[in-house]
């Protein structure tokens, strides 16, 4: 009992340290610094990531569903919201060619701001990510019938789809 109080205290804790603002006062309560001039970036760490792998014995219906279920995880609402919309569109009707753009699109690169960036054409995009699901990304990111996308798609669809 005594130890599930203690657990429960310190989870508690944390909760509240995650909560807490980010400036108190003058001071940051973060480690670090942001992109300030004199910020040499020693207190960032490399975390090294496996190399993405293409899964090339997976079944297409496995795929489809994997890359549903990355499309809506990830490590950002924005594109948790813009992906999850641009699969529930295409998905289903992707070759193997597009899927495979796809899966690779979304899972190799370790920064998902880096594929927001390029969907958005805020920054170019790598040469090795160029290609036809590229192009379908960024037109569906220009949202030319200005429809609400304020959060990714229930799983209502599915249902549909499958009776």
């Amino acid at each position: 009992m005594l130890s599930s109080l203690v657990a429960k205290r310190l989870i508690t804790g944390m909760c509240q340290a995650v909560w807490r603002p980010a400036f108190t006062g003058t001071v940051s309560s973060r480690g670090y610094k942001g992109e300030a001039p004199d910020d040499n970036k020693a207190d960032l760490l490399e975390i090294p990531l496996p190399p993405w792998e293409e899964k090339t014995d997976e079944p297409i219906d496995i795929k489809r569903r994997r890359l549903l279920y990355e499309s809506r995880k990830r490590g950002m609402l924005e594109n948790c919201i813009l992906l999850s919309l641009f699969a529930k569109r295409y998905l289903n009707t992707m070759t193997d060619s597009q899927l495979q753009q796809y899966d690779r699109l979304i899972n190799e690169p370790s920064n998902d701001w880096d594929i927001y960036y390029w969907a958005t054409e805020a920054q170019p995009t790598p040469e090795v990510y160029q290609g036809e699901v590229m192009e379908m990304l960024k037109e569906f990111t220009k949202n030319k019938n200005h429809e609400q996308r304020l959060d990714a798609p229930s799983l209502e669809y599915l249902e549909k789809e499958t009776q």
